[in-house]
């Protein structure tokens, strides 16, 4: 607990607005870097012309309405990021048991949970092991520690190949893309139809979330599901079955590859790596072995939901680049802040991140989008945005329409019930055969929480692993 600021705290304490104040911060939700607003908003009743509601952010205990900053990353903002990884794990379980719109009928359809891994850009220092689970040494030699810094990074950084795992992050998406293709038509040749007469007897639904291993590089972990033609609420055909379904995942991951770009002579090609892992999902309880439960399949992909590349390989977890020069001007500098330089060319980089406290893997990893994303050719890429992501441009959960519900309709449902919660302000809410029309401005004034309400939000939050009152003001 950091000490308080007793100077503002006491300016609130003249002005009567502690307790409001209090209150406002409460809402956040333990949100420290809420997005603050100026403005109003009114809602007024078509009919008779009257205000039914009025609020001014100048009314507010804080001045401002201050709004959850959403931010899915643990790093930067761990309120928001528990909420998000909540919202991911209802969304997964959802589609394996039904629930939230979702018909329960789903937890009887054919289901897997597949891994998908990257192809091999060079030897990387590791823990293999063998058959029966006992870690080996690694090809350098050593036996790691779980926890080892050199997990992941390469046993020769001047031979790995640095442009490949780049272009390999920067192209996954689209990969991804090519293997849900042929995916269907696997599928559809196995069941001995067209494809355009399989879409008449099923389809496949899935949620896939990114996670990032130690070397820097993208990996797929999806649920895929075989639904009957109108989705979870259809029951899929006799003849679709897990191990149809898996022997087709198989395949279709064997088949998909894309071209990558010309670069220096070298044409480049993207497919997933030979490391393929399919297990089938059951209702059960986990237990170990190769059975998986529904539980644990949608704990352990959202908890990736809220982890970037910085929590697997200590890169930065914010963009060196900025939207308006489009990925081309903004370096960090020796603070960990960024300053706009006066050209594109990346000059200072290196110099700049010689002073950021990250690992020399992905020190470089930087440097190769910084310096690929140079070449006009390579411009839609956009590797200098998406830098700091080590050149991963994708969204890093998505999901099929029909797999389950979404995670705007879950924010919305929680929204509903807040606003349920509130008290009344002004005259009473219209009726049901009155229509409201509402009037909204509202300006971004900036981020975050000045000191004494920083310190007031901390002690409103209860104490980890309790569940007791939130401290009362």
């Amino acid at each position: 607990m950091t000490l308080p600021p007793v100077a503002e705290l006491a300016t609130l304490v003249q002005l009567g607005t502690l307790p409001a104040l209090a209150r406002q911060l409460q809402g956040l939700g333990g949100c420290t870097h809420p997005v603050r607003l100026d403005g109003e908003r009114t809602e007024v009743s078509t009919a008779t012309g009257e205000i039914r509601r009025h609020l001014a952010s100048t009314d507010l205990p804080a001045g401002q309405l201050l709004v959850r900053c959403n931010n899915r990353r643990a790093t930067r903002c761990t309120a928001c990021a528990e909420t998000y990884r909540r919202d991911t794990f209802h969304l997964i379980t959802a589609g394996l048991r039904g629930g939230k719109g979702t018909p329960d009928q789903v937890a009887t359809h054919p289901r897997v949970f597949a891994t998908f891994t990257a192809p091999s850009f060079g030897p990387v220092h590791n823990r293999p092991a063998n058959s029966t689970g006992q870690v080996r040494a690694c090809r350098c030699g050593t036996l790691h520690g779980q926890d080892a810094p050199e997990l992941g990074t390469p046993l020769n950084p001047d031979t790995y190949d640095y442009r490949g795992a780049v272009l390999w992050n920067a192209h996954s998406g689209a990969l991804w893309r090519r293997f849900s293709i042929h995916l269907r038509r696997e599928l559809a040749a196995r069941a001995g139809l067209t494809q355009r007469a399989f879409r008449q007897y099923a389809r496949v639904s899935f949620a896939k979330v990114a996670e990032y291993q130690r070397r820097g590089l993208v990996h797929f972990h999806a649920v895929i599901r075989l639904d009957g033609p109108d989705g979870g609420s259809d029951c899929p055909p006799r003849w679709a079955s897990t191990q149809l379904l898996s022997d087709a995942i198989r395949a279709a991951a064997r088949r998909a590859d894309i071209p990558g770009p010309l670069v220096d002579g070298r044409e480049y090609r993207f497919a997933f790596g030979t490391q393929l892992d399919i297990r089938p999902i059951r209702t059960a309880e986990f237990a170990g072995g190769s059975e998986l439960s529904e539980r644990a399949v949608a704990a352990y992909i959202a908890k990736y939901a809220t982890k970037g590349a910085e929590t697997a390989t200590g890169t930065l977890d914010s963009s060196l680049c900025c939207k308006p020069c489009a990925g081309r001007g903004r370096l960090p500098t020796a603070a960990g802040l960024t300053t706009h330089c006066d050209t594109c060319d990346g000059t200072g980089l290196a110099r700049s991140l010689a002073h950021l406290d990250i690992p020399e893997h992905a020190r470089r990893m930087i440097r190769t989008c910084w310096t690929l994303g140079g070449r006009p050719e390579l411009a839609d890429l956009r590797l200098r945005a998406w830098a700091h992501m080590l050149g991963f441009r994708g969204h890093f959960s998505t999901k099929t329409r029909r797999y389950s519900t979404t995670l705007g309709a879950l924010r919305e449902a929680r929204a509903d019930w807040r606003r349920a919660q509130a008290p009344e302000q002004g005259p009473a809410a219209a009726t049901p055969d009155e229509t409201t029309l509402v009037l909204a401005h509202w300006a971004f004034a900036g981020t975050g929480l000045t000191a004494a309400e920083a310190w007031l939000a901390e002690t409103l939050q209860p104490a980890p692993g309790t569940e007791g009152e939130p401290t009362r003001v």
